[in-house]
C-alpha cells in the first residue's frame, strides 16, 4: 500500500466535522431531554455521595462530576460540555495545526461523558461508533507541537490500519447477523420491500424507492449482502485496485443510504472511515495529479495484477450467482433471484470464517508493522533513528493491544469463535469495557413493520370531547406532510417514538414522562416535538387531558394513471396504546412512581457563576432555528473557510515565484516556494536532526541551496507537491 498521508488528513477533517456535527445535534435537545424539567433529567444519574473525585471518575468516567466545583447543576454542566466540544471540535475543522491527538483526546472525553448519562437516548450503535472512531483519532492524529502537526512519522500507517479494522468489523458483523437473525424478509430477499417505508425517519426518496419492482428489490437485497459480507475481506488485500474496488462499493452502498434515510451522522462516519482504503496516489488521482506518483512494474508484473484481480472479481460473481441462484427471465425483462442455502449451511460458513478473517487481520497489522519498522531503521542519524524506534515501540504496543481487545466484541457473531477467545484478553476488554474503546454492532438485524409501519399518534384535550393530534416535525403523523430530510442532525425523541412503537408503552418507561410533560406545558420539552412553538396546537395553554393511539402507516401508491397521490402516507387504527390521562391521574401517578420519574426534591436554586451566566447566555441565540439547518450553516461555513483558505495559500505561493523567472524557464512548481505552515515544519525538522549532523554537513547542505535552489527544489518536489495539494483540498 502507498502512503496515507492526505487520506489521514482527509480522516482528521472530517472527524472534526462529524465531533461538532454530534455536539450541535445533541446541545440542541439537552433541557428537553435531560434539563431538570426534561424527559430523563441528567441529574438523577450522578449521585453526590462525597467520595473523592478520582473514585467518582472511576465508577462513571464522565466529567459532569466537576459540575459543582464551578457551581453548575448537572443541566448546564452537560451544556458547557457540547459547547466547549462543539467550539473545539470547529476550531480543529478551521485549522489542521488543532487536529491534533490532544484535541482528539479531549473531543473523546468530552462526548463519553455526556454518553455516560445519556441513558436511552444516546444509546445507539453511531454513538457507540463516534466514541471508538474518536478513541482511533488520538492514536492517528500526529503527537507533536502544535506548530509541526504537519510532521508525518513512520508508524502512521499502523495506527491508519485499525480504522479499516474498524471498518472491516463495522460492515462484515452488519451483513452476517442480518442472516443469524434468522429474519425471514432478510433470507426471503424481501426486506427492502418494507424498509424504505418502515425505517425511522424516511426521506422523499425513500417514497419513490419504495416503488421499485419486487424483483429490483430482492436484487438489492442479494447486492447488500456482497457488500457487506463478502467485498469487506478485501480491504487488506495487497493489490490497491482490489481495495480501490472495496472503497467505491462502500461508498456506493452508503451514499444511497443517505439518500432514502435520515441516519444522521452515521453514514458519514461510515464513510470517513472508508478512507483508510485510500492512498495518496488515488487522492493525487482525484486532484488531477496522477502523473505525479506512477507505479513503476514491469508489463510482466502488472499483468500477473490484472489477472489476479479478475479473478477475484470473478469468484464474487460467481459466488453470488451460486449462493443467490440468479436468473434472468428474458419473458418479463428481470433478474430472478433467492437465498440457495441454508440457515445449517449459513451457520457452518460462519465457523469456516471468523478466526481466518481474525487471521487476515493479524497478517495484514504484522506487514505494517515490520513496513514501519523496516521504515524507522532507514533513518539517517543514530539518535533520530533511535527515537523514531522508541516510537514505532509504543505505536506498535498500543496497536496490538486495542487490535487484541476488538477480537471480543467482534467474535460475538459467532459462539464457538468467540468461546476460542484467550481470556488474558477477555479480561482486558472487560477491564475497558466501560470508556467504550471497542465495540459489537450489527445494524438493520430484524426488519419491523411487515404488517404495516407502526406509529404511535399522540392527542391533546382541553375538554377530553374535541381531541387534536400533536405533530412531530421529523417522523410521520401527518399524512399529507412530505418526509423530511434531516442528515445529519438526529432528532433522538422522534428516533425513541419509533422504538416505542414497537411494543407497549410499559416497555419505553420515558413514554410516561412525556405525557407527564405535556400536560405541565413544559416548554424545553415542546421544542423537541416543534422548533417553532407557535406551531404546537396547545403552545397558548397545555392540554388538560391526553391520550395516545397506534397506527399502521403505508406509503401511498402511484395513481392508475401514473400521477402521483396528494398524500404521502396512508394509515389504519391499531388500538390504543396510552390510555386518556390528567395531572393528578391514578394512572399516570402510579406509572410515575414505578419508574421513578417524579422529582421529589426540592427545586433547585440557578447558579449565578460567570460561567453558568455564558452558559446561558448561548441558548436564547439559537432558540428557534432548527437544529439541522444550524449545523448545516455550520458545515457550509467551514469548508468555505478552508477553501478560501487553501486558495489564498495557493496565491502567496504564487507571488513568491522567484522575480528572474523570465531567465530561467523551469515551471512553477518546480519554484522555491513554501507556505509558512510547511517553512515550520522544515524548521522543527531541522532542529531535530541538529543532534544527528555535523556542522559540516549542515554548511554544505546551507551552500547547495544557495548556490543551486532549483537542484535543491528538484529533489524536495514530492514533498512540497503533497503540501500544496492538502492546502487547496482542505
Amino acid at each position: 500500500m502507498g502512503e496515507v498521508i492526505l487520506p489521514r488528513r482527509m480522516f482528521l477533517w472530517c472527524m472534526a466535522v462529524i465531533y461538532m456535527t454530534a455536539f450541535v445535534s445533541l446541545y440542541v435537545q439537552i433541557p428537553g431531554l435531560y434539563g431538570n424539567e426534561g424527559l430523563l433529567p441528567a441529574r438523577w444519574q450522578l449521585r453526590y455521595s462525597g467520595k473523592p473525585l478520582l473514585e467518582q471518575l472511576l465508577s462513571s468516567p464522565t466529567l459532569l462530576w466537576l459540575g459543582p466545583r464551578l457551581g453548575l447543576d448537572t443541566h448546564t454542566a452537560m451544556e458547557l460540555l457540547c459547547l466547549v466540544g462543539a467550539a473545539l471540535s470547529l476550531a480543529a475543522t478551521l485549522f489542521e495545526a488543532l487536529r491534533h491527538s490532544l484535541v482528539f483526546f479531549c473531543l473523546w472525553a468530552l462526548y463519553l461523558s455526556l454518553y455516560q448519562v445519556g441513558q436511552v437516548f444516546l444509546y445507539f450503535q453511531w454513538d457507540n461508533l463516534l466514541l471508538e472512531t474518536g478513541f482511533l483519532c488520538i492514536l492517528v492524529a500526529p503527537l507533536t507541537s502544535l506548530s509541526g502537526s504537519r510532521v508525518f512519522k513512520e508508524h502512521d500507517r499502523v495506527t491508519f490500519w485499525l480504522v479499516r479494522w474498524l471498518l472491516f468489523r463495522l460492515m462484515f458483523a452488519s451483513g452476517v447477523v442480518k442472516l443469524t437473525s434468522r429474519c425471514p424478509t432478510w433470507w426471503g430477499l424481501t426486506a427492502l420491500t418494507y424498509h424504505y417505508e418502515t425505517q425511522c425517519i424516511p426521506t422523499p426518496l425513500a417514497w419513490f424507492a419504495h416503488q421499485l419492482p419486487v424483483w429490483w428489490q430482492k436484487l438489492s437485497v442479494v447486492a447488500t449482502f456482497v457488500i457487506e459480507i463478502a467485498v469487506p475481506v478485501l480491504f487488506f488485500s495487497p493489490l490497491r485496485r482490489l481495495r480501490l474496488g472495496a472503497f467505491y462499493l462502500q461508498v456506493l452502498l452508503q451514499v444511497l443510504i443517505i439518500l432514502s434515510g435520515n441516519y444522521n451522522f452515521f453514514n458519514l462516519l461510515t464513510l470517513t472511515l472508508c478512507l483508510s482504503l485510500l492512498d495518496d496516489q488515488h487522492v493525487y488521482f482525484w486532484l488531477r495529479r496522477g502523473d505525479r506518483l506512477k507505479e513503476e512494474n514491469s508489463k510482466l508484473q502488472a499483468w500477473l495484477c490484472y489477472l489476479l484481480e479478475l479473478a477475484v472479481w470473478s469468484l464474487i460473481i460467481f459466488g453470488t450467482i451460486v449462493c443467490f441462484d440468479l436468473q434472468v427471465d428474458p419473458t418479463k425483462n428481470h433478474v430472478l433471484s433467492r437465498t440457495a442455502f441454508t440457515f445449517h449451511q449459513f451457520n457452518q460458513f460462519l465457523k469456516s470464517v471468523t478466526i481466518p478473517c481474525v487471521w487476515i487481520g493479524v497478517l495484514s497489522l504484522t506487514w505494517e508493522m515490520v513496513a514501519a519498522m523496516f521504515r524507522c531503521a532507514c533513518v539517517s542519524g543514530f539518535l533520530r533513528r533511535f527515537w523514531r524506534t522508541i516510537q514505532w515501540t509504543l505505536v506498535a504496543a498500543a496497536t496490538a493491544s486495542v487490535f487484541s481487545i476488538s477480537l471480543v466484541p467482534f467474535t460475538y457473531i459467532e459462539y464457538d469463535s468467540n468461546s476460542r477467545i484467550w481470556p488474558g484478553v477477555r479480561q482486558a476488554y472487560e477491564l475497558v469495557d466501560r470508556y467504550q474503546l471497542v465495540n459489537s454492532y450489527g445494524l438493520f438485524r430484524r426488519m419491523t413493520g411487515v404488517g404495516g409501519r407502526p406509529e404511535v399518534v399522540i392527542e391533546g384535550s382541553s375538554n377530553g370531547v374535541t381531541w387534536t393530534e400533536i405533530e412531530f416535525m421529523y417522523k410521520p403523523g401527518n399524512m399529507t406532510a412530505p418526509p423530511p430530510v434531516v442528515t445529519p442532525h438526529q432528532p433522538r425523541l422522534d428516533w425513541q417514538m419509533w422504538f416505542a412503537a414497537l411494543g407497549p408503552h410499559t416497555q419505553s418507561p420515558w413514554f410516561t414522562s412525556l405525557v407527564y410533560r405535556l400536560l405541565q406545558g413544559k416548554r424545553d420539552v415542546i421544542e423537541l416535538i416543534q422548533t417553532d412553538v407557535t406551531k404546537y396546537p396547545f403552545h397558548l395553554q397545555p392540554p388538560a387531558y391526553v391520550r395516545a393511539h397506534r397506527y399502521r402507516y403505508w406509503f401511498t401508491e402511484p395513481k392508475a394513471d401514473g400521477s402521483y397521490p396528494q398524500r404521502w402516507w396512508r394509515r389504519v387504527y391499531d388500538e390504543e396504546f396510552y390510555p386518556t390521562v390528567h395531572l393528578g391521574n391514578t394512572y399516570l401517578d402510579s406509572m410515575l412512581n414505578q419508574y421513578g420519574l417524579k422529582d421529589k426534591s426540592s427545586s433547585r436554586r440557578l447558579s449565578n457563576s460567570t460561567v453558568a451566566q455564558a452558559v446561558r447566555w448561548v441558548r436564547p441565540q439559537v432558540r428557534g432555528v432548527p437544529a439541522h439547518t444550524l449545523i448545516w450553516t455550520l458545515i457550509a461555513c467551514s469548508a468555505t473557510f478552508c477553501l478560501l483558505q487553501g486558495l489564498r495559500n495557493r496565491n502567496q505561493r504564487v507571488s513568491v515565484v522567484h522575480p528572474d523567472t523570465t531567465n530561467k524557464p523551469h515551471r512553477l512548481e518546480d519554484a522555491d516556494v513554501f507556505s509558512e505552515d510547511h517553512k515550520k515544519t522544515e524548521q522543527a525538522e531541522d532542529e531535530e536532526e541538529e543532534d544527528v549532523s555535523s556542522d559540516e554537513d549542515v554548511e554544505e547542505e546551507v551552500e547547495e541551496e544557495e548556490n543551486d535552489p532549483v537542484d535543491v527544489n528538484n529533489e524536495e518536489e514530492d514533498e512540497v507537491e503533497e503540501d500544496e495539494l492538502v492546502d487547496e483540498s482542505f
